[in-house]
């Protein structure tokens, strides 16, 4: 039994391959790529098996931005909600938590209980709680994301609730000589700050991390204060492609 996910997100495409209820191919290329190179079109974007090596699959499983525009003969669409919690259940082997998934250009915080969402908060508005976000900062400061995250100690307080504005406060505090460690620091918080509204209504003892932001140690630190355990997936970046995955696999159970 040979199940494919793929979840077409605005930044990259992430692609899992299980086996046998195990995960056993895992990768990522950009999205700009994936079509170019992966795909072609007639009517519908048609996604070349082939040029991804991946043939001789039993079921298809998409989601992503791109979900609905992928060809349908071969891939069933399901929402990312719904991808990232199975992959969030897949991965953790929990059925209680709070999952928060930050990707590239959203959030989303989803309360789980035995399995089944019970609720749900989104912010799709606004790119200063996401990603983009902490990429844009890093290139101002000119430091890798993975040394950015490092920081939590003495944040310096940035006020600014817009990611553009937050660009421009960010400089002038570099022009007023605020230490390196102090202005990753503040940036690794303010994106807490900004979260912290949306998690205020999702109590619960584990909260579990997806997305790429999830590798962020300072941010783990802050969140730790509210929650009893914070849980990081081991793969959270492909968490949407395991959970399309997961599903693929009960679809196939059931029939």
């Amino acid at each position: 039994m040979k199940i494919l996910g793929i979840d077409l997100g605005s930044r990259e495409v992430k692609v899992a391959l299980m086996e046998d209820k195990e995960i056993t191919n895992m990768f990522k290329v950009s999205t700009m790529s994936f079509y170019r190179d992966y795909c072609g079109f007639d009517g519908k974007i048609v996604v070349d098996l082939q040029k991804l090596n991946v043939e001789d699959v039993d079921i298809a499983i998409s989601t992503g931005y791109g979900r609905n525009n992928t060809d349908l003969k071969k891939f069933e669409p399901i929402n990312e909600i719904k991808a990232h919690v199975y992959g969030a259940i897949y991965q953790s082997g929990l059925k209680d938590f709070i999952l928060l998934d930050i990707g590239g250009q959203d959030v989303k915080v989803v309360k789980v209980e035995k399995g089944i969402i019970s609720d749900l908060e989104l912010n799709d508005k606004c790119a200063a709680s996401c990603g983009r976000y902490l990429e844009n900062m890093a290139n101002v400061l000119e430091v890798p994301l993975d040394e950015l995250f490092k920081y939590y100690e003495n944040p310096v307080k940035l006020n600014s609730t817009c990611a553009v504005f937050s660009e421009s406060e960010l400089i002038g505090k570099i022009a007023e000589g605020v230490n390196i460690e102090s202005l990753c620091s503040g940036v690794n918080f303010s994106l807490y700050r900004r979260l912290k509204p949306l998690l205020t209504r999702f109590k619960g003892r584990k909260l579990v991390l997806s997305g790429g932001v999830a590798c962020n140690s300072a941010l783990i630190k802050y969140l730790s204060a509210d929650y009893d355990e914070v849980i990081p997936l081991d793969y959270p970046q492909f968490n949407g492609a395991i959970g399309c995955c997961y599903y693929g696999k009960m679809k196939l159970k059931n029939k």
